[in-house]
């Protein structure tokens, strides 16, 4: 089994915005787990078709030894291999695709009501790029130029029906 120390850093374009630096041992994907871990894979990310079966394409487990997070500005510290591990994935993970291309397709107008109500930015365009259980990330166009901001939910959700009955609810409110 090829091992290594490494560290990988998952960045959004905005400096301001959350990221994670994780430090911890790689190592490749037993060959009888190959198959499974494949189809969980392109579950998750189907235009790799083209090239997951290339010889020189890997699948790596990354053991955690420590976690740096970065929030935002002024927001940021260690977090404990032993914490990151024991944590639960958000409930909305595997939803939140679908949420998005359902907002992004559907919904763009209350997109830009909620951005100007809930983070006082005036917009153009809107674009869901992320949802989680306690909220959601909009990219913005305005006469300024493009913005990003994060709104939080009125009340925490855990599926995909309370998202929609959260935001249902935020938009009426902000109709009002």
């Amino acid at each position: 089994m090829q091992s290594l120390r490494c560290t990988g850093e998952c960045r959004w374009r905005s400096a301001g915005a959350a990221r994670a630096t994780l430090i911890g041992l790689a190592e490749s994907v037993p060959a009888s787990e190959l198959d499974s871990v494949r189809e969980i894979y392109l579950a998750r990310h189907e235009n790799s078709r083209y090239w997951v079966d290339f010889s020189d394409f890997s699948f790596f487990r990354l053991q955690p030894v420590d976690l740096y997070y970065v929030g935002g500005f002024g927001v940021m510290g260690w977090v404990e291999a032993r914490e990151y591990q024991d944590a639960a994935p958000d409930p909305l993970a595997g939803a939140a695709p679908g949420i998005l291309t359902h907002m992004n397709a559907d919904h763009v107008d209350s997109m830009i009501l909620l951005a100007r109500s809930h983070a006082g930015v005036e917009a153009t365009e809107a674009t869901m790029t992320s949802v989680d259980r306690l909220g959601f990330a909009l990219r913005l166009k305005t006469n300024d130029g493009m913005k990003g901001v994060r709104i939080n939910f009125s009340r925490e959700v855990a599926t995909p029906m309370e998202t929609r009955t959260v935001l249902v609810e935020m938009v009426r409110k902000a109709r009002q």
